[in-house]
């Protein structure tokens, strides 16, 4: 994909309607619930069944219940029926709902507008798993990182404006009518746009449901443990709700105790924070080229960690009690909290959409349905406890809030560490990120001549000792390669190797090149892209030298398609031989222009070392 993918998508039927129902769903949700804790904040005394303090944490409890309760069962209905067709069918509830809220609005029955709002949360619950688990399967592989942004910056400005426009709702002369008319024409718009999504077949429609909702739960949370990337993704993004709830809970004390702010203020606070997500979200698409990149995640993480920390180290000593919002905008002191809120949120929107990408990517098509509702039960846990979290720093502890956030960024630290050393690919994948796009240029061609999956063997000209990252950094999946055991075995080098299962190998030991082929063949037949440098050394003039013998017997081992691929541009670099050895000589160039092209794939039985040489040479051209 090039050019411009996000907004392409928006003009296609497979992403549009979803787009629009899903967007439609979240900024209903956030009218009727926030209208409903405005009015119960300020209802006059004897009309609410409970203390208003105790209302509200009731409320938020019985949104979040049904996400326990029937995630799970959402989960297998997903898989088992069309994905689409769920959607209509919970959008149609949703209207249903809203009818009876705009009953309870008008005649002010608090008790039943909490019991329609916990049937809301059993709504999103159903709608969740379905919502997730469609993208997949109306977005090809290279579009699912635009698509998940869009979906992202869609969620958050829509719990924005529905959030901004609850308040002026609730402050309105006849609020309950104008809730009760809004909240039922919303529903109706969210159903109208379902109907256009494009159905989603069963994945699994042999799938047996039964109403065992503990059970099911229990076999749910099971399923999402079965893949190991994808749980650390799943835990990622509960992390991720965590932070975000922990921080958002926060806003309106931190604007009213620590910075002089009123509800404004708190408003201008959420304002910043949603569209640093969404500008984060859209960016995380663009960094990582519009493909499934996890090198990203840690520069959200980092992110998230520093600016979480800003808010501590940026919030004023002092402040006026009472400032306009005009006044607080405007005040000086107050642009470094502003700046680091909005980068917080840029930052969480880097993380988290390469982690919902990822799983949605690498979870089974028959039960990524089930895999998206226990993320979501997950999700819901992690919420509950930055409830539990405040509680305790705040009220048990009698602690500031920027001393809160300050806990949170270190706690962000500390756990990004503990995920970093499970799984490592993450950081190696960073690094690998890091260099291709700061240290050189990196351009791409015909990409999408490598096989999206089974078995592949790259073969590749060999010109720097940056040549294997790069490569990696460019290919869309994982690379094993084969490297020469001494590089293998450098300081800084080997820990790196291990995390990428690199294969070493030295050409002078029989037993070792006998070794390595093996380890080739065997990575080849699971079904890994396998990278080999041919020519067996870095190149000394910065021409493509004859490819060994070995790569003969590797072919003829394992009947994969072979992909020849060419380096431009990095001869002369400070890690080419160019001009002395490498690494031991003055740099001459910095951020140097690298192109990276992708040969057809070509069948083993008609593959050997001089054509693959040839195909190579013309490949790369004159530029070395």
């Amino acid at each position: 994909m090039s050019g411009k993918p996000q907004s392409r998508l928006l003009t296609k039927q497979r992403f549009l309607p979803y787009f629009l129902t899903q967007a439609l769903g979240a900024f209903n949700d956030n009218i009727y619930k926030n209208v409903l804790l405005i009015l119960i904040a300020f209802a006059a005394p004897g009309t609410l069944p409970l203390d208003s303090d105790l209302v509200i944490n009731l409320a938020a409890g019985l949104f979040i219940l049904p996400f326990f309760l029937f995630s799970a069962s959402a989960g297998v209905l997903s898989d088992k029926y069309d994905k689409a067709q769920i959607m209509r069918i919970v959008k149609m509830a949703e209207i249903v709902i809203m009818s009876l809220a705009a009953i309870a609005f008008i005649s002010e029955s608090y008790t039943a507008l909490l019991v329609l709002l916990f049937l809301m949360g059993t709504q999103s619950a159903f709608f969740g798993p379905a919502k997730y688990a469609l993208l997949p399967q109306h977005l090809r592989k290279e579009e699912l990182v635009s698509g998940n942004a869009l979906v992202e910056t869609g969620t958050f400005l829509a719990i924005l404006i529905g959030t901004l426009l609850a308040g002026v709702i609730a402050n309105a002369d006849n609020a309950t009518t104008i809730a009760a008319i809004s909240v039922v024409t919303f529903a109706i718009i969210g159903f109208l746009c379902s109907r256009w999504i494009p159905e989603a077949k069963p994945s699994n429609p042999d799938l047996v449901f039964k109403w065992q909702p503990v059970k099911q739960t229990r076999l749910t949370l099971g399923i999402a443990r079965k893949d190991k990337t994808v749980f650390q993704c799943i835990m990622g993004i509960s992390w991720f709700w965590f932070l975000g709830a922990c921080y958002l809970t926060q806003f309106p004390n931190f604007a009213k105790l620590y910075l002089g702010g009123n509800a404004a203020a708190v408003s201008f606070l959420l304002t910043l924070f949603s569209i640093g997500i969404a500008v984060g979200s859209l960016l995380c698409d663009r960094l990582s080229g519009h493909r499934i990149e996890p090198g990203i995640v840690p520069l959200g993480s980092m992110g998230i960690t520093v600016f979480g920390a800003g808010l501590m180290f940026t919030t004023p000593a002092s402040m006026p009690e009472t400032l306009s919002i005009i006044e607080f905008i405007t005040h000086p002191e107050l642009f470094g909290v502003f700046v680091s809120l909005t980068l917080l949120g840029v930052s969480g929107g880097i993380f988290i959409v390469p982690l919902y990408a990822m799983m949605q990517h690498r979870a089974q098509s028959h039960e990524r349905a089930q895999i998206i509702a226990a993320n979501n039960i997950w999700n819901a846990i992690f919420m509950v406890v930055s409830a539990i979290s405040g509680i305790i720093f705040l009220s048990v502890l009698d602690l500031s809030i920027p001393l809160f956030f300050l806990f949170l960024s270190v706690l962000n630290f500390v756990v990004v560490l503990y995920i970093y050393t499970q799984a490592p690919d993450f950081f190696w994948r960073f690094l690998v990120w890091v260099v291709s796009h700061t240290m050189y240029r990196v351009k791409h061609k015909d990409l999408a001549n490598i096989p999206t999956e089974g078995g592949v063997l790259i073969v590749s000209n060999h010109v720097s000792y940056m040549d294997a990252l790069l490569l990696a950094g460019a290919c869309p999946r994982p690379i094993r390669f084969l490297m020469d055991r001494d590089i293998y075995n450098l300081p800084l080098i080997r820990s790196f190797c291990k995390a990428c299962k690199v294969i070493p190998i030295d050409a002078t030991d029989r037993k070792s090149v006998m070794k390595a082929f093996v380890k080739v063949s065997k990575y080849l037949e699971r079904g890994d892209v396998v990278c080999v440098f041919p020519e067996g050394q870095l190149t000394y003039d910065g021409e493509v030298a004859p490819f060994m013998r070995g790569i003969d017997l590797i072919i003829k081992r394992s009947p994969v398609p072979v992909v020849p691929v060419a380096l431009q541009g990095l001869w002369g670099s400070y890690f080419s031989r160019e001009g002395g050895r490498a690494l031991l000589k003055i740099p001459k160039r910095f951020w140097s222009k690298v192109n990276i092209i992708v040969g057809s794939p070509i069948d083993s039985k008609q593959a050997n070392s001089e054509i693959l040489r040839e195909e190579v040479l013309t490949l790369r051209g004159d530029n070395r």
